[in-house]
């Protein structure tokens, strides 16, 4: 790579040649004197012409520097011409020179020199513009485009407001043309074969912002002596020439901008001939807030949009308003009079030189061309920067930076021909696939349920189930997107997922592609993945606002790092939604093994889907002297399904609980969460023990209290999480009444006397004979309980627990509830029923449940009632071991209007009736009319009011 630079650039070999050409041996050098004393007349003349000779070579040594400016100068007549004729024969032209191999005799080889003319008129040529700016005379097509454009203006405008010039300039800028803080510019230019650098320099040069520097490249161009002579007859110290053999082609010139410690870098295209206010208006613009963050230009595009049958076409497709924008476009008379954002700026590029970093974080899709868009789209990606056209002044052409379009007409260095469409449309297709929000998806938002992520093959075959049911569902959309490269390329994935490999080549939303192999090749460090899966995920969540981000749980742990922060980047001031007001994404970290099990998630609304990971579910076992029972209940726990989520245990224990107790439940491991003990210094007895377990943390805290003999079905915590999300967190959904989610399906009506038998499945077969349903009645056998709920009943039950159950003021008329001592349950019945609170219960074939009691021995039956009042085939029930999406009504859970509900005495009644029945007994803590149910603090649970129902 050649280098020349005007000015002070020297070189003490200069002026050893200098000496030796003119003081040294040879035809030339000056002979001493023979030695005579005879005349002292002869000695005055020599001594006098030797003062002469010395004052005429200091000056001819003076105006023959490099840092003498000799055009702009007084002409001294012959020694001006003089020293030019020999600065010509001195200087070399380029710094390459000094690198030719010295001769022995230890003198500089100096090339042959040029006979460079000075006369600008002679170095400089212009192109010839000998046509008219081409316009359209198509009507439909000039609708479009200024239709197309307007609604573009129109969005930006509200979403985060378009300035015209005039207001541009009024904003405040830590850049100021007339105070102390000017902004140091350098400019750099590209040429190859158009003649328009005079153009450049002479505009450049009357800027109302001076340059600091003006870089002219000249890689692999015909034209390099002649660019060269340019630059030299200039001779301006900012004005450097920079040139190689080598064409470094359009990525060059950025290469060369990370060398300048400028401000500001301004790069433009050989065919822009900016205005004379360009650096003053650019300069200004970029050191506003808004826009300080951003790469600013005159011309730019705005890739296309999705069309009707959701493929988007070429950029260069004719005749469609789809194919987006070139801005401005003379041909159909738009002009930029308000700043707009683009996809990619073309021809001119004004920025910090802090920004020009960005484009070299990824490799370009290729290095033939594109360079453009790569900037945009990596400026966007991983420095949330946007592009701008800047505005114009229309009746002022200085406030142009394209000061004469027709150039980009003529003899262009950009041929576009139809390979490099086709590779264009290659790498805008591939950007926006991989994480970038054009204008189109700022504007046009997507909304689907799931988006999938796999960082290998391996991983794609285990999501491939769930993937399929979202894609299978009616009304629901769900994509992919691979890792690409080395880990998993898209081709390889839709082979896992037995789809044609030609999806990845469609412009059409289903799989992406987001090439983090390629930049990690060689790396060790865990960085670039971070960086590059967080970047795309968080563009291609804020352009498609999923519901949840699914992964398998044992993804890479950077990978699962990436994931986590680009769900977080969704909300906005911790209220878990973004920008667009849809809901931030969870993101679903799910065992291998449990994906073939979760189907169901895809029959979850998107609007509950969100709330994934806002509930903890804590376990909350109470156990006392049973250490087999407890290891059997343990073991079903720990074998069951938990979507990868924390779920904490506790263990709560009496003070006389035995040492092989202890010991069990100090020993055991629990591999889904933390582990807490408990163990009372007083022996409190059954109520305390189960009342005490557990109180919720928040409102979205809830306990699932076992007792040590019962035992859980592998789906249960699947069965609890379907339901709080279809009946609990749905916003679609509104069912207060619920309290509890019970794993268990009684066989007998149990505050019945007589104590029938009961199957809900023979109750409800004209509904379905596997419906879910909701019941007054509490289950004290495998239980999930709401927080809001338990505030409440710990309140109820303080102020209502009585030694005595007789002094229990609440009698439900036929209950055998009402002479139950020492019993948590009933004093929960109480509140339930006079409340009009439910439960919801599982209904399957032959009354298999999610849990099920053993009927041994503890405090509420003693070993001898267990034999003579208790029938376990009453009690114990079958646990339910295959999916139960199989059962249920249509395969998934049934809205919540059509979920039929039952009594306290197992009667169908509906919730307002349940309420009505609590309200005629009214013996709650409050006295309240027959048609209003006692109301509650929402953070405490006391008693606040009365209120209809």
């Amino acid at each position: 790579m050649g280098y020349y630079r005007n000015g002070n650039m020297r070189s003490a070999s200069f002026l050893d040649g200098f000496q030796s050409d003119y003081l040294g041996s040879g035809k030339g050098k000056l002979k001493a004197a023979p030695t005579k004393t005879n005349s002292s007349r002869l000695v005055t003349v020599l001594t006098c012409v030797q003062l002469a000779f010395a004052v005429y070579a200091t000056l001819l040594l003076f105006y023959m520097s490099p840092t003498v400016d000799l055009s702009s100068k007084p002409d001294f007549a012959w020694t001006t011409r003089l020293a030019l004729q020999w600065k010509q024969l001195i200087i070399p032209n380029t710094v390459s020179h000094l690198q030719q191999e010295v001769p022995s005799t230890g003198t500089v080889a100096l090339m042959e020199p040029l006979n460079q003319p000075i006369n600008m008129s002679e170095v400089c040529e212009h192109e010839t513009i000998d046509f008219e700016q081409k316009k359209s005379d198509n009507v439909k097509m000039i609708t479009l485009k200024k239709e197309l454009y307007d609604e573009v203006l129109e969005f930006q405008s509200k979403a985060f407001g378009t300035e015209t010039l005039s207001e541009l300039m009024a904003m405040k800028s830590k850049w100021d043309l007339k105070g102390p803080h000017k902004a140091k510019v350098t400019v750099i230019l590209n040429h190859f074969k158009r003649k328009t650098l005079c153009s450049q320099l002479d505009s450049l040069l009357q800027q109302t912002l001076p340059f600091h520097h003006v870089w002219v490249l000249a890689f692999g161009s015909p034209n390099e002596q002649s660019l060269k002579r340019i630059v030299e007859t200039y001779n301006d110290t900012r004005i450097s020439f920079i040139s190689s053999t080598y064409d470094f082609k359009y990525f060059g010139r950025f290469q060369m901008a990370l060398q300048t410690e400028s401000d500001l870098v301004y790069i433009l295209d050989d065919d822009m001939i900016p205005g004379k206010r360009m650096l003053e208006i650019m300069s200004h613009v970029a050191g506003t807030e808004k826009y300080q963050n951003s790469v600013l230009g005159s011309i730019g595009r705005i890739l296309p949009f999705r069309m009707k049958d959701f493929t988007f076409p070429s950029y260069r497709k004719f005749g469609i308003k789809e194919a987006g924008l070139y801005l401005p476009d003379p041909a159909y008379d738009i002009l930029v009079e308000k700043v707009v954002q683009v996809d990619f700026l073309s021809s001119s590029w004004f920025l910090s030189s802090e920004l020009v970093k960005t484009l070299f974080i990824e490799d370009p899709f290729t290095f033939m061309t594109g360079e453009d868009l790569h900037l945009s789209y990596l400026l966007q990606k991983y420095r949330d920067a946007g592009s701008f056209v800047v505005p114009v002044d229309p009746s002022d052409k200085e406030t142009w930076g394209d000061s004469e379009h027709r150039l980009a007409y003529v003899s262009e260095t950009t041929v576009i021909f139809k390979g490099i469409v086709q590779v264009r449309d290659d790498q805008w297709w591939t950007t926006l696939t991989s994480g970038y929000v054009t204008q189109w998806a700022a504007m046009y938002p997507q909304k689907i349920d799931a988006f999938f992520y796999a960082h290998s093959v391996s991983e794609v075959t285990a999501l491939a189930p769930l993937l399929e049911k979202f894609r299978s569902t009616p009304g629901k959309k769900a994509y992919i997107a691979v890792s690409g490269g080395k880990y998993c390329s898209c081709e390889d994935a839709a082979t896992a997922l037995k789809w044609p490999k030609s999806v990845c080549k469609e412009r059409r939303f289903k799989i992406f592609d987001l090439g983090v192999g390629t930049l990690s090749e060689i790396s060790k460090s865990e960085v670039p993945v971070v960086q590059a899966v967080y970047a795309a995920m968080k563009g291609l969540i804020k352009m498609h606002n999923p519901s949840v981000v699914i992964a398998v749980n044992d993804v890479d742990v950077s990978v699962k790092k990436a994931l986590k922060m680009a769900t977080e980047s969704g909300s906005v001031g911790g209220n878990g939604g973004n920008a667009t007001g849809v809901m931030a994404p969870a993101l679903m970290l799910l065992p291998r093994a449990t994906v073939p099990k979760a189907l169901w998630i895809a029959d979850i609304r998107s609007t509950a889907l969100p709330f994934w990971n806002k509930m903890r579910i804590s376990i909350n076992i109470i156990t006392q002297n049973r250490v087999h029972s407890l290891r059997r209940l343990l073991k079903s726990l720990t074998d069951a399904y938990y979507l990868g989520d924390d779920v904490p245990i506790s263990f709560n224990m009496d003070c006389k609980v035995d040492e092989d107790t202890i010991r069990e439940v100090g020993n055991f491991c629990w591999p889904h969460g933390t582990k807490t003990l408990r163990r009372r210094i007083i022996q409190g007895g059954l109520i305390r023990a189960v009342s005490e377990s557990w109180y919720p943390a928040s409102d979205d805290d809830y306990g699932l209290l076992l007792e040590d003999d019962i035992e859980v079905s592998p789906y249960y915590y699947l069965w609890i999480k379907y339901a709080l999300l279809s009946y609990h967190y749905d916003p679609q959904v509104s069912l207060p009444e619920l309290s509890s989610i019970s794993l268990y399906t009684p066989r007998l009506v149990e505050v019945v006397k007589e104590r029938p038998k009961w199957n809900p499945s023979e109750a409800f077969k004209k509904i379905h004979p596997h419906t879910p349903y909701l019941h007054q009645l509490p289950c004290s056998w495998g239980a999930l309980f709401f927080p809001k709920h338990w505030r409440e009943f710990y309140v109820y039950m303080n102020m209502r627990f009585t030694e005595n159950a007789k002094e229990n003021p609440v009698q439900i008329p036929k209950s055998r509830t009402n002479g139950w001592q020492a019993s948590w349950k009933k004093f929960l019945i109480d509140m339930m029923y006079l409340r009009g609170y439910v439960s919801l219960y599982p209904n399957f074939p032959n009354q298999a449940s999610f849990s099920t009691n053993h009927m041994e021995p503890g405090a509420h039956i003693a070993a001898k009632d267990n034999v003579l009042r208790h029938d376990k085939n009453d009690f114990e029930v079958p646990l339910l071991k295959d999916d139960f999406r199989n059962y249920l009504p249509n395969g998934m859970m049934p809205p919540a209007s059509k979920l039929p509900s039952v009594n306290l005495f197992n009667q169908p009644v509906s919730l307002k009736g349940l309420k009505a029945a609590g309200a005629k007994l009214g013996q709650d803590v409050l006295e309240c009319h027959p048609n209003e149910i006692v109301a509650v603090h929402h953070d405490t649970g006391l008693p606040k009011e009365c209120v209809k129902f």
